[in-house]
């Protein structure tokens, strides 16, 4: 019997099964669930009815039911604004120039932690490489400052040895290599996590007899490894292309000011300043819903994508 045919079958056994029976035989594990469900309503279901005020010329003194109804204005000043193409812009450079520098760090790191025959190394180094991800970005930001600042560690050796001084944290020309710098440091170990996860599974027996037939090391990865990888790598570069125009709003905001608007403005920090600081309300939620439409859609196309690649992806389609 093939895998579809026992697929089909096992949904079928289950439709048989009424539903208060399973409601019966499941219910610790609903109650389990319940109250991460009940949070995950309110908190992200309930708040998005709220964004029916992007049709509407929202004022928070008269409230949603009261503010009028102006259609697709909001909508047409959106894309009718230079600043909001500006944001765009950012965005999509900081988003291609991470994807290019930044996703394959963990895959390298997990292949060469992979590689440490000593258990002891290698769950020091996993540590270490890890503990920056349960920083904040206040944090983060804090560190780099102390290090690369006007008057940080790396001016002051300059200076002692009458060099002059670098600026890094305040030079909008090199603001894109330090986001980049900063959420590799941060976030690498966190991704290195999920691959050494991914070559756990790999039978070893692969690799021994791929070892007597004369493969060598740079074969092996080849031929074993990075095939092993290539789902965990399509999942999460989708991930990542779903998270595209959202590229670290506490990052950036905390560097905004010493850089200027024209090199960290994104679009969170845009529609931040538009709707929380600027009260274009109305005008911050159609930017933000034009965000997620679009984001939406990066998701649906890179799915689609690998799902024509032979992959899983975040998701398949139930074969009937």
């Amino acid at each position: 019997m093939t895998v579809r045919a026992e697929a089909r079958t096992d949904r079928i056994r289950r439709r048989r099964i009424p539903l208060r029976t399973r409601l019966r035989r499941d219910w610790p594990l609903l109650v389990m669930v319940a109250p991460a469900v009940v949070l995950l309503i309110v908190f992200a279901y309930v708040p998005m009815l709220g964004n029916v005020i992007a049709w509407q010329s929202y004022s928070p003194y008269v409230g949603i039911a009261e503010s009028p109804f102006i259609g697709w204005a909001n909508f047409r000043r959106v894309l009718a604004t230079p600043g909001f193409w500006e944001a765009v812009g950012n965005t999509l450079t900081i988003t291609a120039f991470q994807l290019v520098f930044y996703f394959p760090v963990p895959i390298a790191i997990a292949l060469l932690m992979n590689s440490v025959l000593r258990p002891w190394l290698r769950t020091t180094i996993q540590s270490i490489v890890y503990l920056p991800h349960f920083f904040s970005w206040v944090l983060v930001v804090t560190i780099f400052q102390q290090i690369l600042g006007g008057a940080g560690l790396l001016n002051r050796l300059l200076a002692s040895v009458g060099a002059a001084p670098l600026d890094i944290m305040t030079n909008p020309d090199t603001f894109l290599l330090l986001v980049t710098s900063q959420q590799v440091w941060k976030d690498a170990g966190w991704g290195m996590i999920i691959f050494l996860a991914a070559l756990s599974t790999i039978d070893p027996s692969l690799y021994e007899a791929a070892a007597v037939d004369g493969a060598g090391p740079w074969r092996r990865m080849r031929h074993i490894t990075l095939p092993a990888l290539r789902p965990t790598i399509i999942l999460l570069l989708i991930l990542r292309l779903g998270d595209a125009l959202t590229v670290g709003f506490e990052q950036l905001i905390l560097q905004r000011g010493a850089v200027g608007q024209g090199a960290a403005e994104v679009l969170d920090t845009y529609v931040y300043y538009q709707g929380v600081i600027g009260g274009d309300w109305s005008y911050a939620a159609a930017a933000g819903l034009l965000k997620g439409v679009v984001s939406l859609l990066l998701v649906l196309g890179a799915n689609k994508i690998a799902h024509l690649a032979g992959e899983a992806g975040v998701y398949q389609r139930e074969q009937r």
